[in-house]
């Protein structure tokens, strides 16, 4: 199929499970190589376009997304194809973290892509290392809150191998940011990405989670795709009357009040909170540029301090390496080495 179409209601995404089993068993089966590293070896791209309809969280308009495959050394691109923009993913184009990540242009400064943590979850957890992610408004749409109806496009669309080298960047002593009782850390890793997060908040259907996870494809799909976004229903007025949260509903996200969740299903799984702040830990780092080799740990972190922490990793180029070591020109970093400590002291 090409270019296929698929209009995706915030409560109706389909399942996974016949899918990823397809792809899994079509790179090698389940046990196969491209299924158990998180790391990839070679880079990846879609075998075909594929679309999808929905909403913007905070806009509350429709928007149209389409995920296009990409030629090797392509990185992840979002483009705006209202604008004619494209804008590279990658954490020094991050113009905003209220609430989610968005990234823009400083010489467009209408041109920004808002909520891109999920479908850039999905396309690192599923190793998917370049792809256009074509939008036609200012935002990515929401689906269901999670990761995973984007990881049933990439399943549906079909994953191809690349005959280049997917480079790796190596963290090789710690980094850590904080604001006051909250931190983000990045340490040393002897191969692929590890996440420790925990979370704490005073309402009681939350309160204090802590999730440890080693990921791989299996962990991501089994353990964090499919965990929603939330939100504390005493916000949401104010966010709504702040021009935010728009398109929120108990569809998109899971709505919290006290000891309740409001939300007639419940939970989708234990410590489904957490999980959900993992995940966008994982498609916040995702905006590096390539796959990350290191642990990550975070205390009641979000998308300021994720992002505020890859500045930190790259301020200082004895904080990392590339591996392979030639792969600086691959993934969307041509030329990004020169920029690194002028796109490290830059604003979040």
């Amino acid at each position: 199929m090409n270019a296929s179409v698929y209009e995706l209601a915030p409560h109706a995404t389909p399942s996974l499970s016949q899918a990823g089993r397809a792809v899994a068993m079509e790179m090698g089966g389940d046990s196969g190589e491209y299924v158990t590293r998180f790391e990839p070896t070679v880079q990846r791209t879609l075998k075909q376009p594929i679309d999808c309809v929905g909403v913007g969280v905070h806009s509350g308009a429709k928007v149209s997304l389409t995920l296009l495959p990409a030629p090797a050394g392509t990185g992840i691109v979002f483009r705006r194809t209202d604008l004619g923009v494209d804008i590279q993913a990658r954490f020094d184009n991050v113009v905003d973290t209220r609430l989610c990540t968005v990234l823009g242009r400083a010489d467009r400064p209408e041109a920004r892509v808002g909520t891109v943590e999920h479908v850039m979850a999905a396309l690192a957890g599923t190793g998917v290392t370049n792809a256009i992610v074509c939008v036609d408004g200012p935002e990515v749409p929401i689906l269901d809150g999670s990761a995973e109806g984007f990881v049933f496009l990439i399943d549906c669309a079909g994953i191809a191998t690349q005959d280049e080298a997917a480079p790796v960047i190596e963290v090789l002593r710690p980094v850590r940011v904080e604001a006051d009782a909250a931190f983000a850390e990045l340490r040393p890793c002897g191969y692929g990405f590890e996440a420790s997060v925990s979370i704490q908040f005073a309402a009681a259907a939350i309160g204090r989670q802590s999730l440890s996870l080693a990921l791989t494809t299996e962990a991501f799909r089994a353990q964090l795709s499919r965990a929603r976004t939330f939100a504390l229903a005493e916000e949401v007025a104010a966010l709504q009357a702040a021009g935010l949260g728009l398109g929120g509903s108990l569809d998109n996200a899971v709505v919290v009040d006290g000891a309740r969740v409001l939300n007639p299903g419940g939970l989708r799984m234990n410590e489904e909170f957490v999980r959900h702040k993992m995940l966008d830990a994982v498609g916040d780092l995702a905006l590096a540029g390539a796959t990350l080799r290191a642990r990550m740990t975070g205390h009641r972190s979000g998308h300021r301090l994720n992002n505020q922490l890859l500045h930190a990793l790259f301020a200082d180029p004895a904080n990392w390496r590339m591996v392979p070591a030639d792969a600086t020109a691959t993934t969307g970093m041509a030329g990004w080495g020169e920029r690194r400590l002028r796109a490290a002291a830059a604003p979040v």
